[in-house]
């Protein structure tokens, strides 16, 4: 009798630890109802916003070479010098034709304030007065021009020293010291570094949709694990027959990350979609069939339970369930890669491992 109740209690424990162990640890999460975003990602090349092929605005010889391929320039900085030995013995000429025409201007004052003078007392007749002061108005005149002279003169030197018209850095030079360069010859190419564009072809079927447009994400080959933001700069809108699509300028706007023109990139477009809530999982929460169909497994009284489900769009909230899942009840996020149909699981707590 004593051996019956012996075995019996091994069996009951050994049922009770059994059922323990059939109890799979998991952890879960509710679905959500809510908007889902659209995501479209599209690849394309970053370009930089000024790209120039710099020329000198005066013809000449080189005589100072600044800078070369790959030197990074400022804004104002001298790039080249052309020879300026005749433009400045020029120069020199119209500042002493100013000062000659100065010297000439003062004592035609002077004759008129003292003819003035001697009129006022009766002592210098007025015709001799007025051609004094038709000389100094003809002196006035040709100060004037000796001055405008004068000026162009000294633009005409500046224009023998090229400068960056912005910063950036020189991509191509084409020239070397010695060598003559005519009016409008390209000697330099100057390339800025930021900010960057990234040019895209869009899909017809977004035009419209780039008003819901809730942010851009840039994802540079270079650096494939930093997400950079960007925003909208235009879009042209003319399609192409033959791809069906439509030119995106975006701007990189994220200033921190060197970043090189020329180099490819992906932008990835978040859409709010203006639909009903949709029921939306975490990824997951997914077991891929070797069909390609999915499943997942929801919680009910302490038990997991397959369900079939059928897919919607992905977006970084998660995926959307069309159809398949049960409302109200959790899913297993952690845990399901073995768990089979209806058995017993033991929900862990966000704070134990």
């Amino acid at each position: 009798m004593r051996w019956l109740i012996a075995t019996a209690l091994l069996c009951n424990t050994v049922s009770i630890m059994v059922q323990a162990q059939e109890q799979v640890p998991v952890r879960v999460a509710m679905p959500q109802e809510q908007g889902l975003s659209e995501q479209l990602v599209l690849s394309g090349s970053l370009t930089a916003q000024q790209d120039a092929s710099l020329s000198s605005r005066t013809a000449g010889l080189v005589a100072e070479l600044l800078v070369d391929a790959g030197s990074t320039v400022k804004k104002g900085q001298p790039l080249l010098k052309l020879d300026t030995a005749l433009a400045q013995h020029e120069l020199a000429q119209r500042q002493a034709a100013l000062s000659a025409a100065q010297v000439l201007q003062t004592e035609r004052l002077r004759l008129v304030t003292e003819a003035e003078k001697l009129t006022e007392q009766q002592l210098f007749p007025q015709t001799e007065l007025s051609l004094r002061r038709a000389a100094l108005a003809e002196a006035d005149a040709m100060l004037q021009q000796a001055k405008a002279e004068q000026q162009q003169q000294q633009e005409i030197v500046a224009r023998h020293t090229l400068t960056a018209p912005f910063a950036g850095v020189i991509a191509q030079r084409t020239t070397d010291v010695g060598e003559w360069v005519a009016l409008g010859t390209p000697v330099l190419q100057l390339v800025s570094l930021a900010p960057l564009l990234l040019d895209v072809q869009v899909p017809q079927e977004y035009f419209a949709a780039l008003s819901a447009l809730r942010r851009i994400e840039v994802r540079a080959d270079m650096l494939p694990a930093e997400k950079l933001s960007a925003k909208l700069l235009a879009t042209v809108p003319v399609g192409s027959s033959s791809a069906r699509s439509f030119l995106a300028r975006l701007e990189v706007t994220d200033g921190q990350q060197v970043l090189l023109p020329g180099t490819s990139a992906s932008a990835t477009f978040y859409f709010e979609r203006d639909d009903a809530t949709v029921l939306v999982v975490p990824p997951d929460a997914l077991l891929r069939h070797p069909d390609g169909n999915f499943s997942l497994f929801a919680i009910r009284d302490n038990k997991a339970y397959r369900h079939n489900v059928t897919l919607g769009r992905s977006s970084e909230q998660g995926v959307e369930i069309l159809s398949g899942l049960p409302k109200g009840q959790a899913v297993v996020v952690r845990g399901n890669e073995t768990l089979r149909d209806g058995q017993a699981v033991r929900v862990l707590s966000d704070d134990k491992e």
